[in-house]
């Protein structure tokens, strides 16, 4: 009976140990997913950083005392009131992007990271807002934003928090501003419309001017063009006169070199020697006559000796 009661008490302590020993490696095995770190303790301080993967610890006397993220992370800026440089009041909101790059500083360098970033980015972004004047907050949004990361960089250091980017979401300006903003717009766009318009004129008025000096040229040319081609069609058609003139004379002097050339010339004189007496009669009422100038023949023989004298002097 002895026997079975100290093999029971045996038996019990090994289970106990047995148990013990699980309990001590299950604790002792520590597994920490991708992109995270453990920050572990020793009699309440600090001992190591477990990074992603399998790690080991001592059972009992080493704790996880904090589990950080190591992805980026996004938080809302909480909307405030902010004054510029030329004192108007604007309503402000934005998102910041930061992650955690030392666990250790995210741990023991501040009570609550993810806090003490957003109250320094309003912090930050009121004082940026400070510098500029208001239409210079809508035009440099870009610059804006990139001062207040720098800002935000310098004093998270410490906290081994890394600001990635800063956005701001909405400026409200007071509604007399957005009034008047409305006005200065409307303003400027009248005053590009009347440039635009008075531009307009102007090249039209330079396009006419150009047009009708063209339309000038361009007609002196076609004056100048016609007189010459005139000019050019008088002088050919002289010519061309001229030329009849020579050929009708050349012809006519050759059929005067026949008998019967000579007979016609005396038809042809004896007709002028005619008409010539008939236009003095016309014009006059004494017309006298010589008595051998009375017949045709007479008449004929005249004109023939005229003929031959003007022949004979050319």
């Amino acid at each position: 009976m002895e026997l079975e009661t100290l093999l029971g008490y045996v038996f019990s302590y090994q289970v106990i140990l047995l148990v013990l020993i699980v309990i001590g490696l299950k604790s002792s095995i520590k597994f920490v997913p991708q992109n995270r770190a453990y920050i572990i303790e020793r009699f309440g301080k600090y001992n190591t950083t477990l990074e992603a993967g399998l790690n080991f610890i001592v059972p009992f006397i080493d704790t996880v005392a904090a589990n950080r993220s190591l992805k980026e992370q996004a938080g809302d800026v909480p909307e405030q009131s902010a004054i510029t440089k030329d004192n108007i009041t604007l309503s402000v909101d934005g998102v910041l992007y930061f992650k955690v790059v030392d666990p250790y500083k995210a741990t023991y360098g501040v009570e609550d990271y993810t806090f003490a970033v957003t109250q320094l980015a309003q912090t930050t972004m009121r004082s940026e807002l400070g510098k500029m004047e208001l239409d210079k907050t809508f035009e440099e949004r870009d610059l804006l934003n990139t001062n207040i990361v720098s800002a935000l960089n310098e004093a998270a250091a410490p906290w081994g928090v890394q600001v990635l980017r800063y956005e701001l979401k909405d400026i409200n300006p007071p509604n007399s501003v957005l009034d008047a903003m409305e006005q200065q717009m409307k303003a400027e766009r009248l005053k590009r419309a009347q440039i635009l318009e008075s531009e307009g004129d102007r090249q039209a008025a330079i396009n006419r001017a150009e047009g009708d000096k063209q339309a000038i040229v361009l007609a002196a040319e076609a004056d100048r063009e016609e007189q010459i081609l005139k000019a050019d069609g008088e002088a050919q058609a002289i010519i061309r006169v001229a030329q009849a003139d020579a050929e009708a004379i050349e012809t006519v002097g050759k059929a005067a070199a026949t008998q019967e050339g000579q007979k016609a010339v005396q038809l042809e004189l004896a007709k002028g020697a005619i008409q010539a007496k008939e236009k003095i009669a016309k014009e006059s009422s004494i017309v006298l006559l010589p008595d051998s100038g009375t017949e045709i023949g007479s008449v004929v023989a005249q004109a023939m000796t005229i003929a031959n004298a003007i022949g004979k002097k050319a």
